[in-house]
């Protein structure tokens, strides 16, 4: 999470986790004729595969969320293409210690970025381009999901 006001202590952030749906913003960022997926180190779905992505701020618009997303998990820009909609994600894991399990209330955006440098963070061991067809054994539910979007 990014060091700002919006940092939310352990404790209150684990209440919100449990009780309440997650908003957030997830990037299918177009490049190079495929989709780039990161490589996950946390949970949810850590060890797979999936589009980069964050929560949404108290009072940040969307699309503004999307810039700031970018920004801080590739270290870089990029352009929206269009919103292909909001989908709703159910994890059985969590990363908050004592809570079992993640609702996301997830803003899927089409995007493109025209770099090939991609920074990893503290969510992703890599990031790389997957072109089509792509294989149902190696991405998430999800993923494939927005895959079929596009």
């Amino acid at each position: 999470m990014s060091e700002n006001k919006q940092q939310i202590p352990d404790n209150e952030w684990a209440t919100i986790v449990e009780n309440v749906p997650l908003v957030s913003v997830d990037l299918v960022i177009r490049h190079d004729g495929g989709i780039v997926l990161g490589f996950r180190k946390n949970e949810p779905a850590k060890g797979e595969w999936f589009v980069p992505g964050g929560r949404v701020f108290k009072n940040e618009k969307l699309n503004d969320a999307v810039a700031r997303v970018a920004k801080e998990e590739l270290g870089t820009t990029v352009t929206i293409e269009r919103q292909l909609g909001v989908y709703e994600h159910f994890y059985e894991t969590s990363e908050v210690a004592g809570v079992e399990s993640k609702h996301y209330l997830a803003n899927a955006f089409l995007v493109k970025t025209d770099t090939d440098k991609l920074d990893t963070d503290d969510q992703h061991a890599e990031f790389r381009v997957f072109h089509p067809p792509f294989d149902e054994a190696v991405h998430h539910p999800y993923v494939l999901r927005y895959l079929n979007e596009i």
